[in-house]
């Protein structure tokens, strides 16, 4: 199950919460009883190759741009 970020408005607090996809838009509670939340952006970073795999890290280049270069003539 997903684990979501989420920041209390009212006293700044950080917290996640794991829930369903299908709940992911659902308001959160704060732990500490505020019903003022956001929910945060998460990235995730995924790089490298898995240990025996013959398959080429991937490289770290690109040109920028809405998608890393590859639509820009």
């Amino acid at each position: 199950m997903p684990r979501y970020e989420y920041r209390c408005r009212s006293c700044g607090n950080t917290f996640e919460l794991r829930r369903p996809m299908s709940q992911s838009a659902a308001p959160a509670m704060c732990p500490s009883g505020h019903e003022d939340t956001v929910k945060l952006l998460s990235t995730v970073a995924v790089g490298g190759a898995a240990k025996g795999s013959d398959a080429p890290a991937p490289s770290a280049g690109g040109g920028g741009g809405c998608c890393g270069g590859g639509c820009c003539a």
